[in-house]
């Protein structure tokens, strides 16, 4: 990404052009990543034996590791990394180890599937803990909800019902979390260690009372996965005990905490801000807005550095303007638009002032022809009309 930015509004001219732009990125990225991979040759080693030093530590610590496996497992969620965490937990020895049906099985998954199928087990091992996740999706985040919604600013509160509800059920069914999660992380980061915390205690709360109950995600798999197998084999109904505890231990310290920190969650926004829950690229949005980063594409572009109008306006002007383009694209040497009305397309203009060499049209097809420097036109056109990154 840095390279990227750093180098793709690179130009050349003449011979060179077609080596500009994108095409320059990929130009640099050779030695970039030649250079990246003898470092990771050295740093990952490292980097690896870190990672299943924190797996062993979470293995042989018992209640200790298991709130660290939990806490985790939801506070990495932002970075990605939370896959490191619970994988090798459920794929490989340091989930567990057993013989069942006179085979044997390494992984907390790949036990508790071979416990189920095997008659002679009357209760699913211990290890089926590292997969009982699901007990915050289902419970938690539901009282964090309540408590956000009973905090809410009364006249907001209609509106925040109707964002909040399916987002719970969403979490709840299929323990589908990040609408939620992300909805208070960046605005209230307090809230999101605080979650952490609380879910890496409840899986703890789990292993005390001797569940063995399997709640990787939402309700759909709890019921599918625990009913059949009955509760001597699973204990379940431990597992929606502890759940209804940890509700309560969420809502009342979410409230508590919303409300003496006056923390700015859905509904508590300031006067005039859009009440919603925001993923994590529309509150980095928000914030450069706030900054005054965030200013229209159209005012940024109008016009060039030295004040006269930029390419792309005369361009949008020679078109017909902004709601006579439907679609923009480009060819190797071709801006390939589609318009309402090509009538209304000034081909004059487009030569004289922006140096088009010709000018195609067919039907609402209009191909502007500018050679090898097209897809910076195009680039910025987009840029200049907000449409980046649109798909037809």
């Amino acid at each position: 990404a840095l390279v990227h930015n750093r180098f793709i509004d690179t130009s050349f001219n003449n011979a060179f052009q077609v080596y500009g732009g994108a095409r320059f990125v990929f130009i640099v990225l050779i030695p970039v990543v030649v250079l990246l991979a003898i470092v990771s040759t050295f740093v990952w080693p490292v980097i690896q034996t870190g990672i299943d030093g924190l797996g062993g530590i979470i293995q042989q610590t018992g209640n200790f590791g298991i709130f660290l496996y939990g806490t985790l497992e939801r506070l990495l969620i932002p970075t990605g990394l939370h896959h490191l965490i619970y994988t090798p937990f459920l794929y490989t020895s340091l989930g567990g180890v057993a013989e069942v049906g006179g085979q044997v099985f390494e992984g907390a998954r790949n036990i508790y599937f071979a416990e189920i199928a095997d008659p002679a087990v009357r209760v699913l091992s211990q290890s089926v803990i590292w997969d009982a996740r699901g007990i915050s999706k289902m419970f938690g985040l539901i009282g964090a909800c309540l408590a956000m919604y009973q905090t809410a600013k009364p006249e907001n509160k209609v509106k925040v019902k109707a964002i909040l509800i399916p987002a719970v059920v969403t979490s709840f069914i299929a323990g589908v979390t990040e609408p939620i999660e992300f909805s208070f992380m960046f605005v209230a980061p307090v809230l999101f260690v605080i979650h952490s915390a609380l879910s890496g205690l409840s899986m703890v709360a789990l292993n005390l009372f001797g569940s063995r109950a399997i709640g990787p995600n939402g309700f759909i798999d709890f019921l599918l996965y625990n009913l059949p197998l009955g509760i001597e084999k699973t204990r379940w109904p431990v597992y929606l005990i502890v759940g209804v505890v940890f509700f309560f231990l969420y809502y009342f310290l979410f409230r508590f905490l919303i409300t003496k920190l006056n923390l700015k969650t859905v509904g508590r926004e300031e006067d005039g801000t859009e009440t919603k829950l925001y993923s994590k690229k529309e509150y980095k949005e928000k914030q450069l807005a706030g900054a005054g980063v965030g200013v229209m594409a159209n005012d940024q572009a109008a016009t060039s550095p030295t004040g006269k109008t930029s390419i792309s306006a005369i361009i949008t002007k020679a078109l017909g303007g902004d709601d006579n383009i439907k679609t923009i694209d480009n060819c190797y040497t071709r801006l390939r638009l589609k318009l309402k009305d090509p009538e209304l397309v000034d081909e004059a203009l487009l030569k004289d002032e922006t140096q088009a060499k010709g000018v195609i049209k067919n039907g609402e097809n209009v191909h502007v022809v500018y050679g090898l420097t097209v897809p910076k036109v195009r680039e910025e056109l987009e840029n200049y009309l907000g449409r980046e990154g649109e798909i037809e």
